[in-house]
């Protein structure tokens, strides 16, 4: 090893010490496609988040379903980062914010320093202040989510098997979902699919075919945030499938033997041992904590109110992207918590930052809307992209590809596809496992 003259080590080392220090929290599509977008800027990256992998969230109602596993939709952090010189992964969770310091502290004690913070810290499951209704009817934000709920559909088919009492068996092959959005439609539409296609060659007492899969949206219409002839639509091809639909249908309790509901003035009980939620979403805590700490607003779901430019008010170095963010100057409206919305805000904040490092303006944030698509089943899908409604094989197949693409990895995207062609010509799904002695869920906050 050749010494280096005092001098030059000291430059070296003073030039090091000047670089920007970016601490990014979160490794969702905001956080890590923000981190990946500095990885030519003369800065330093740390990214923090409580996992140490990045997760595609729009695949895991397969994971639930029993289409794919968990690590063909997970790709840990290190990996999508390690070519990525200025960047480096902790693991752990942030549990206070100090503004005038500019430091974060993590759940392990460590003080970790910033110039300019990334908060993309996400959302998780809205039980509309019934915490306790986690225990009955689990959402779908997490990896252990997934799995319980696999766990849950797969045991009422294996529990309704030995089942003697008609009733019970009845309650045991009743799947309600609660929640018409995107998630809900492809949760219902993949268990009505797998009741009718896959399992009703593997039980000899119970018709698979013969279970219900209840669909229930407090609102007029599935997919409220499509056009109306694509939640018509929807609404069909679900009908096809078996799925039974109740709009305009408010939750009112939720039990180990069911789920309560209202419509109108008309109180009904369904009588259903596996109930899944996928009715909201609320911001991550960590919204509270930098209002708590930097006076910043949030809106009913805690999500942090940001200026033009991804920043909270007051606080220029501090951004907010992501779900975690209320975006609300492209039409009045919050943008929605969509994948797109927050790669795209990634993207934007990366550029700011080295715009700012070379003193030069930036625009606005301004998101780019390339469409809306949800699947329901079998090659049956609804897309708009733009002014083009698509409906059936036509959107899944849009729908196949561009989330393939996606995807983090290469060998992901090769395993999925291998995957998706087997269950496609075969009719099955391998990843059909029942695990877990018991509940493994994330605690709602």
């Amino acid at each position: 090893m050749i010494d280096q003259p005092e001098d030059i080590s000291q430059m070296q080392h003073l030039k090091t010490m000047t670089k920007q220090r970016v601490v990014i929290v979160g490794g969702g599509f905001a956080g890590l496609n923000a981190a990946k977008s500095l990885g030519h800027v003369n800065v330093e990256v740390t990214l923090i988040d409580r996992r140490n992998f990045h997760l595609f969230q729009p695949l895991l109602y397969q994971v639930a379903t029993g289409s794919l596993s968990p690590a063909q939709i997970a790709f840990p952090l290190r990996v999508v980062l390690r070519r990525q010189k200025n960047a480096t992964v902790l693991l752990g969770e942030v549990v206070d914010i100090d503004p005038s310091a500019r430091t974060l502290k993590i759940d392990n004690g460590e003080i970790v320093p910033y110039d300019t913070l990334i908060l993309a810290a996400g959302a998780t499951d809205n039980f509309f202040n019934h915490p306790e209704w986690v225990h009955f009817a689990p959402g779908l934000k997490s990896v252990e989510n997934a799995t319980e709920i696999r766990r849950r559909i797969l045991l009422a088919f294996e529990t309704a098997e030995r089942e003697m009492d008609e009733k019970l068996r009845k309650a045991w092959m009743t799947f309600v979902v609660i929640g018409g959005g995107a998630t809900g439609v492809e949760l219902s539409g993949s268990i009505a699919e797998i009741a009718r296609d896959i399992l009703h060659r593997d039980f000899r007492r119970i018709q698979t075919k013969e279970a219900e899969v209840i669909l229930v949206e407090g609102g007029g219409r599935l997919l409220a945030s499509y056009p109306p002839d694509l939640s018509e639509s929807a609404e069909q091809q679900l009908k096809k499938l078996g799925v039974r639909t109740r709009p305009l249908t408010m939750v009112t309790g939720i039990d180990s033997e069911g789920v309560d509901t209202k419509r109108g003035d008309t109180l009904e009980r369904i009588q259903a041992k596996t109930v899944i939620w996928a009715a909201g979403v609320k911001a991550n805590p960590l919204g509270k904590l930098l209002a708590a700490r930097a006076g910043a607003q949030t809106d009913k779901s805690g999500r942090v109110v940001v200026e033009p430019d991804c920043t909270v008010k007051g606080h220029p170095e501090i951004l907010v992207i992501g779900d975690l963010a209320n975006f609300s100057h492209d039409g009045g409206q919050p943008l929605p918590g969509v994948a797109q919305v927050g790669m795209q805000m990634g993207n934007y904040a990366a550029k700011l930052i080295a715009h700012r490092l070379r003193n030069e303006p930036s625009k606005p944030f301004h998101y780019w809307d390339k469409g809306n698509m949800a699947t329901i089943g079998r090659a049956a899908a609804v897309a708009q992209i733009g002014k083009v409604h698509v409906g059936g094989f036509v959107a899944w197949a849009m729908w196949l590809f561009i989330h393939l693409m996606y995807l983090v990895g290469f060998q992901n995207r090769l395993v999925v596809l291998l995957q998706w062609c087997y269950s496609y010509l075969t009719f099955n799904r391998g990843a059909r496992l029942i695990t877990g002695e018991k509940e493994q869920l994330t605690p709602v906050t």
